[in-house]
């Protein structure tokens, strides 16, 4: 008797292990506050029609490896999430953008509901050129990330700062991508803010 009730209690406690190890992983969720994204402006109500990222600007996450993977191009920043596709919608350039100064220094944020550990932060910006009234593809973005900040596994504060410079030479309507990629999933997650130089 005594073997079959430490065997019950054994089999409830790796059980209750095994859900919080999936609901840690679950609900790891994070987005780009500074400057301010597309699904922050959604969920501080600056913008209307924005469906369900308005409760969730936290969950835009999709397939990891961008730029040669990930999301599709004109999905980028919904993360190929079909039901936050009012994120990559350009709105006829509407979008109220951040007000930045080219080449001066900057801190951008990050909010998380919850943490997950993670490999790194990417930061992309738009090349000269880019039409704020199409939706993001690949070919709109400079080919490398103007800013990386390693974390190699480890996990982000609730609210994280990363200090750096805005690119240079930039005027005009630009947008940033943030990429949030997490250390041990095959997902990322991904912010786009739209910035005026």
């Amino acid at each position: 008797m005594r073997r079959k009730i430490t065997s019950a209690v054994l089999g409830l406690g790796l059980a209750a292990v095994s859900v919080l190890a999936t609901s840690s992983t679950a609900h790891a969720h994070g987005y780009g506050t500074a400057p301010t994204s597309r699904q922050a402006h959604c969920a501080q109500g600056n913008m209307s029609d924005c469906g369900n990222i308005v409760w969730e600007p936290q969950s835009v996450e999709g397939p990891k490896g961008f730029p040669q993977a990930g999301p599709p191009d004109g999905q980028i920043c919904s993360g190929a999430n079909g039901q936050f596709s009012q994120l990559d919608e350009p709105r006829g350039g509407s979008w109220p953008a951040t007000d930045l100064t080219a080449g001066q220094g900057f801190t951008f944020s990050w909010r998380f509901t919850a943490a997950h550990r993670t490999t790194d932060f990417r930061y992309y910006i738009t090349r000269d050129g880019y039409d704020p009234t199409k939706p993001l593809t690949r070919a709109d973005l400079e080919s490398a990330p103007f800013m990386t900040v390693w974390m190699g596994g480890r996990q982000p504060n609730q609210t994280e700062n990363h200090q750096g410079s805005v690119p240079t030479g930039k005027s005009g309507k630009h947008m940033i991508l943030a990429v949030w990629d997490v250390h041990d999933t095959a997902n990322a997650f991904y912010s786009c803010a739209d910035v005026q130089f």
